[in-house]
């Protein structure tokens, strides 16, 4: 049993932590795309075609995501938040001396959005028309929609997070402070990105018809325990986002039992039947839907147990802080008596198993597609470049 090289040298513990250049050098990389791009427009500004080519670095080494993120990720997202009826996308990935990349804050969405946004302000400006005009001229106003580019949208209202952005911004002012800015010899731009993304990856038919080697559900079980405190395991890992703060308010706000009598347990694999984790922004969409599933069982379990002790019918068992309640009258079990008779079982429905825990597993049918419209200012000083920040809305 030999010590790690630090406790031996130093008698403590030693934790390494690598300095900014040695990070540039070794950490992996985000992204790193060539593109070329043609977008063709009709005489009412309709777009008719997009063309889009892309030499995607993975760097020096093969990882994780790295031949993912450029193709499955990036070219399934190149109609954004427009109809766009006919797209050819060719990505060819290169290997070169550089760091290896993999997916890093949206992988790949920020690179199709990146391309489909610089391309329609360039666009704007050739064809003499508003950027934003432009833009909702081409939105998706039909769902649900489906893309060239296998995605297919369920539903979307692109036009209001742009009429919302652009109130905020002020957008029709803006022409009066360039204006200002100038007579103080300074430069006024804005600028706008109108974006999509595919989340809540799960679809274990999707994700198989791409390659995918296992299925992208998520699990949770619920057990209520004979005092009434609630264990909530889940295979959705939190590593800073709060889960444990947001899947405990989820249970409260169905149940109405205190949030400290409510315990989050995720990442034990000694605890948690089987899980697939955190990424692709599915915790909530997929991991939290798992969760209602389950709660539902105990739901429909726990009005049964009331019903049957309050000598109602199940179908005016309503649960309201923390109690069980014949609708309409002053009848109720509390929640922690409700769960003791499940597990003292002298007094339950004919033919109820004891207990009172249950398991969901959920596996949606498609992605979700959240989606939204930035605006943002700046003012420029043209002897130093020095560049500040007006205003950044986000309408989403």
């Amino acid at each position: 049993n030999r010590l790690p090289v630090g406790l031996q040298r130093t008698g403590v513990p030693v934790k390494w932590v690598a300095d900014r250049t040695e990070s540039f050098l070794t950490d992996a990389h985000g992204r790193d795309h060539h593109t070329t791009v043609e977008m063709g427009f009709d005489k009412n500004n309709k777009i008719v075609g997009l063309k889009v080519d892309t030499i995607a670095n993975l760097g020096a080494y093969m990882s994780l995501f790295s031949s993912a993120t450029p193709t499955y990720l990036y070219a399934t997202l190149l109609s954004g938040q427009y109809n766009i009826p006919a797209i050819y996308g060719n990505v060819r990935t290169v290997y070169t001396n550089t760091a290896p990349v993999d997916a890093y804050r949206g992988a790949g969405r920020p690179e199709a959005t990146f391309v489909l946004e610089r391309t329609m302000e360039i666009a704007a400006r050739e064809l003499g028309v508003s950027p934003a005009e432009l833009r909702r001229t081409n939105f998706i106003t039909q769902f649900p929609h489906q893309t060239p580019v296998i995605m297919c949208y369920d539903a979307g209202n692109y036009g209001a997070s742009l009429d919302a952005a652009m109130k905020q911004a002020d957008y029709a002012g803006f022409a009066k402070r360039k204006t200002a800015a100038a007579k103080k010899g300074k430069l006024r731009g804005i600028g706008m990105s109108c974006y999509i993304e595919a989340c809540g990856i799960a679809p274990s038919a999707a994700v198989g018809s791409l390659g995918a080697g296992v299925g992208l559900w998520e699990s949770a079980e619920v057990r209520v325990n004979a005092v009434g405190t609630i264990e909530v395991l889940t295979g959705s890992h939190s590593h800073g986002q709060g889960h444990e703060t947001t899947f405990a308010q989820l249970v409260n706000s169905r149940f109405g039992v205190p949030l400290d009598s409510v315990s989050i347990v995720h990442g034990d694999t000694d605890k948690v039947q089987m899980g697939m984790g955190t990424y692709g922004s599915r915790s909530g969409a997929v991991g939290m839907s798992a969760i209602v599933k389950a709660l539902d069982k105990v739901e429909a379990k726990a009005k049964k147990i009331a019903a049957h002790l309050l000598e109602a019918d199940e179908g005016d068992i309503v649960i309201e802080n923390g109690q069980l309640k014949v609708a309409g009258t002053d009848k109720n079990v509390p929640w922690f008596q409700m769960a003791l008779a499940a597990y003292t079982a002298h007094n339950l429905p004919q033919g109820m198993e004891p207990g009172l825990k249950e398991t969901a597993f959920y596996d949606p049918s498609n992605f979700t597609f959240p989606a939204g419209c930035y605006i943002c200012e700046v003012e420029i000083d043209p002897d130093t470049g020095k560049t500040d920040i007006i205003q950044f809305v986000a309408a989403r």
